[in-house]
């Protein structure tokens, strides 16, 4: 068992479940049972929830690689913590309004930090 990334996991599963409530949501308002109705706040919860199963599903498994290869339980409790954050930081990101201040101050450092974790569990693994 993978207690770490198992906790966390669990608390980025209902991250994505809020995610995916607000889309479904979205759609209900919007009437859009396919797609986005043109709806730009729609598309930006579409976006939200398709770059977090593009991004995390990979990482999480990475990270979990690492706690089970005997990665030290610090560096794999720091990779998880980063991630959640990041990613709890993004959908704010995403919603602020365009070239806002908050829509650089949270979207972009989210993604890259994202990337960093995804980099970084890589390159452990091939240590």
């Amino acid at each position: 068992m993978l207690p770490l990334t198992t906790f966390y996991a669990a608390l980025l599963g209902l991250l994505f479940l809020a995610l995916s409530v607000a889309v479904s949501m979205g759609r209900a308002r919007y009437r859009a049972h396919h797609g986005d109705a043109g709806q730009p706040r729609l598309q930006r919860l579409i976006r939200i929830q398709a770059n977090f199963a593009e991004y995390v599903p990979l990482t999480l498994l990475l990270i979990g690689l690492n706690e089970a290869a005997g990665t030290a339980p610090a560096l794999v409790r720091a990779l998880l913590l980063a991630l959640l954050v990041a990613r709890l930081m993004h959908p704010f990101g995403m919603l602020a309004p365009e070239a806002s201040p908050a829509q650089f101050a949270l979207r972009a450092p989210a993604i890259l930090a994202n990337w960093a974790i995804l980099l970084l569990a890589a390159l452990l693994l091939l240590a």
